[in-house]
């Protein structure tokens, strides 16, 4: 069964009072098949990708949520930047809350964003927290920058920063729909060749 409900509790409701398998689909709490997804594209891009650090700037949000479940999962470095008041916890040593975002930038080799809330999307916090190119400059060699769609050009990240090269591109969301349709085949039990290159 895939469930896209905004409450986790009802996923997880679900899942406990059926014997099939439940596929997670978002909640408003995480979203875990976008940022499977994601991981799996910059892997084929990075094969170090174990090694990185990973910096999302941005709100609480499901999507940072995901990134820092997954942080800790696979051992992956992981920051996050944002105001005062949106960290999400202080018992994950795979997490790491800032709100300086150029001294961060300075380590970081994949940055990631989400769409604004309403309380963020204000002139003080853009200025501040905005992906810029300028601001992509002075990560670390090689870097890219992967934001979460929908995203919205002058708001979370600036027009030249989507035009650069740093920017992924929309071939990331094209693997979506594969990685969805491996989690679909491995629930069915249809799991060899599962993430390899057979698969």
């Amino acid at each position: 069964m895939i469930v896209r409900h905004p409450d986790f509790s009802k996923t997880q409701e679900l899942s406990k009072y059926t014997s099939i398998l439940i596929i997670n689909a978002m909640t408003s709490d995480n979203h875990p098949c976008e940022i499977l997804s994601d991981l799996y594209s910059i892997s084929k891009i990075k094969e170090n990708y174990r090694d990185l650090v990973y910096t999302f700037v941005g709100g609480a949000s499901n999507i940072s949520r995901s990134w820092m479940n997954i942080a800790k999962v696979m051992n992956l470095k992981f920051n996050h930047v944002c105001t005062s008041g949106n960290e999400l916890c202080k018992d994950n040593l795979n997490y790491k809350f800032h709100s300086d975002l150029e001294t961060v930038l300075m380590s970081s080799d994949v940055i990631l964003t989400d769409s604004l809330s309403s309380d963020l999307r204000t002139n003080k916090y853009i200025n501040k927290y905005q992906i810029t190119l300028e601001r992509m400059k002075l990560t670390k060699r090689h870097s890219i920058l992967n934001p979460c769609p929908p995203f919205f050009r002058n708001e979370e990240v600036s027009e030249d920063a989507i035009s650069s090269d740093y920017f992924v591109g929309y071939t990331f969301k094209q693997n979506l729909i594969n990685v969805q349709q491996a989690f679909i085949l491995y629930c069915c039990g249809l799991n060899k060749g599962f993430w390899t290159n057979e698969g």
